[in-house]
């Protein structure tokens, strides 16, 4: 395992400069682009997501308000709890910084890529409507650019496996529930096979997750919908309550992330430019922009109005990072616990144990495991329409063996393997994501010129 951990890492350090190239100078080229459009028109995007403008004679599968949900489903979870707190150990508190920089520039580069998963929809071996990269590359820049298209859903094929949430879900469990000690207090041995339990999480979860993701997208959508927007408010809720019960440490915490941010003296490997990387790698892994992951499922949606759907997808960027990622923050930076040792849900848990006492750690697990779930479930559609684009349908829908198989596997595996497989797969997947995007972004301007009168028009 460690030969191979480092050829990963070799291969990741090869892919960091072309990923943040693409990510941040593309996305700053997008803001600029479109002249901060999508931000202005914040307002028009939450009312079509509560549903103002829903068609429901227009051709997709879900709803907008089901898309944005399955999709935040994938975001909103361990990655902005977890992954968070291993920014923060590894960068310090001024990685948040850049955190928040990477989501506002990803909030337009996700309008982009999802007004472009329905402008440019194709149809899979059954006929059957379907949107993502792989089809706005070949539909939008033609089959000349077939092998962006090959290349971005071979990279796929591992980076939507849920191994970082299998990984941490099982972290959570041992650290909150111990099920060792209880055993032991119980008469047990160290030689008892019910010490296992982390093979044990890991097929429970397999097996929990069985039953959702083999049932579609439409089973997905529906379960991401229940559980998603509840899981957030009670995450919220519980993060204000420790900043409630710290209030003198909560502005000089976000005073701490601001000052750091900018500190060329930072111990982490590479300096400034290195904590921007960690910043733009975390961000990026919490809400998935540039990534191509959402226009999956935002080319799903039932609209015929590419920029709506888009606007919506906007949405995305701004709950999962700049509400979520920010709370976990300020806790970890409060508590001190990202100074602590541990993976990094271990951190998250030790911060809220230390602001709410044992009951935190209770609550937190609650929450994680909701996430685990709503994660695990819309990261399996992903891979099953990356295997598809490659075979067919009815091959692509064996993806979710191999998926619930890998879940098996991250139960057991190291945080740092883990950590450097998605790590690697999504700078993969970001570059052709991020080219076929950028070459697109005129036809997304033409079309929001058009959306955007016929708006004004109707408003007269």
């Amino acid at each position: 395992m460690k030969e191979f951990n480092d050829i990963l890492l070799k291969a990741i350090s090869g892919t960091e400069w072309p990923m943040f190239l693409l990510l941040i100078g593309g996305g700053l080229f997008l803001v600029l682009f479109s002249k901060g459009l999508p931000y202005r028109y914040f307002g028009h995007a939450v009312a079509i997501a509560r549903g103002k403008y829903d068609d429901v004679t227009a051709k997709g599968e879900v709803s907008s308000l089901q898309a944005l949900s399955a999709a935040v489903a994938a975001t909103v979870g361990l990655g902005n709890i977890s992954g968070v707190a291993i920014a923060i150990h590894d960068g310090g508190p001024g990685v948040v910084f850049w955190i928040w920089m990477t989501a506002l520039i990803g909030m337009c580069i996700k309008f982009y890529s999802c007004s472009l998963s329905i402008m440019f929809r194709g149809q899979d071996s059954n006929g059957n409507l379907q949107g993502g990269p792989m089809y706005y590359i070949t539909k939008g820049l033609g089959q000349k650019a077939k092998p962006l298209a090959i290349f971005f859903s071979i990279a796929g094929l591992f980076g939507f496996l849920g191994v970082f949430t299998a990984n941490q879900f099982t972290e959570t469990f041992m650290s909150v529930v111990r099920p060792e000690e209880r055993l032991l207090a119980l008469g047990g041995t160290a030689t008892d096979p019910l010490f296992n339990w982390k093979l044990t999480i890991g097929l429970v979860l397999a097996l929990v997750s069985s039953f959702v993701i083999f049932g579609g997208l439409k089973n997905i959508a529906k379960v991401a919908t229940a559980i998603v927007p509840f899981m957030v408010m009670v995450y919220l809720v519980a993060v204000i309550a420790v900043m409630v019960l710290n209030a003198s440490q909560v502005l000089p915490s976000l005073k701490l992330i601001i000052t750091e941010a900018f500190n060329t003296k930072t111990a982490v490997t590479g300096g400034f430019w290195g904590l921007v990387i960690i910043g733009v790698r975390r961000a990026m892994f919490s809400n998935e922009a540039g990534l191509g992951s959402a226009p999956m499922y935002h080319g799903q949606s039932r609209t015929n109005e590419p920029i709506r759907e888009g606007l919506v997808a906007m949405l995305g960027p701004f709950i999962d990072t700049i509400l979520v990622c920010t709370c976990t923050a300020v806790v970890l930076i409060l508590s001190g616990a990202y100074l602590q040792e541990g993976s990094g849900i271990v951190m998250t848990l030790n911060a809220f144990n230390t602001a709410l006492g044992s009951w935190g750690g209770v609550l937190l697990m609650v929450i994680v495991s909701a996430f685990a779930l709503s994660t695990l479930f819309t990261y399996s559609y992903y891979g099953v329409k990356s295997l598809s684009y490659l075979t067919n349908a009815k091959i692509g829908k064996w993806y979710n063996v191999y998926f619930v198989v890998m879940i098996i596997f991250a139960a057991i595996a190291s945080l740092e393997l883990v950590k450097n497989l998605i790590d690697l797969s999504y700078a993969l997947m970001v570059i052709p994501n991020m080219i076929a995007v950028l070459l697109l972004a005129p036809k997304v301007n033409s079309a929001a010129k058009v959306y955007f009168q016929k708006l004004g028009n109707a408003k007269t």
